[in-house]
């Protein structure tokens, strides 16, 4: 099972698409690893720099509508090469979602006021972020505080992540 935890990228916009997490000139790819120094290279968003703000990241906490645009798997892969296991959202394209928990991954969304709270509380500082699967739930760290946050998520979507991914949870059931 993938790691679903870690420091913090606050994407303080909603919908960011698939375009501007993997550029739709680089989906001739094969491998997923070629994918791994293009990840959020045409995200145009204030003082957002993909060749620093990147470094020793793994969680992304964003606004409404993330991964809206095409339906490429290429946008999660990028995300996965990069060791991004967990995004949340206020929501998610309906297609991007299902692509993540199809890698292994895990794409939470959680209400509007918990999303303002966490950038209005954490943004900006060293964040952390440690997922525990079992409760559902997730302890938020700055130097400064902590917020443990509920999350759900399907029973289904669920077994997807503990298997790895739907290739995985298909060969185990199927």
């Amino acid at each position: 099972m993938k790691r679903f935890s870690g420091r913090v990228l606050f994407l303080d916009r909603s919908d960011i698409n698939t375009d501007e997490i993997i550029p739709a000139k680089y989906l001739t790819e094969v491998s997923r690893d070629a994918l791994q120094p293009y990840l959020l290279e045409d995200l145009n968003l204030e003082e957002f720099d993909p060749s620093t703000d990147l470094d020793n990241k793994n969680v992304v906490v964003t606004r409404s509508n993330f991964g809206c645009g095409s339906s490429r798997e290429h946008a999660p892969w990028a995300f996965e090469v990069n060791g991004f296991h967990l995004i949340i959202a206020e929501s998610f394209a309906r297609i991007f979602r299902q692509n993540m928990f199809n890698c292994g991954m895990l794409a939470v969304t959680l209400p509007s006021e918990t999303i303002d709270r966490l950038f209005r509380e954490f943004s900006g500082k060293d964040t952390t972020i440690e997922t525990d699967l079992e409760s559902k739930r997730f302890l938020v760290s700055s130097p400064d505080q902590h917020m443990e946050v509920d999350f759900d998520i399907s029973d289904f979507d669920e077994a997807l992540v503990k298997s790895g991914g739907w290739l995985e949870y298909a060969d185990a059931n199927y």
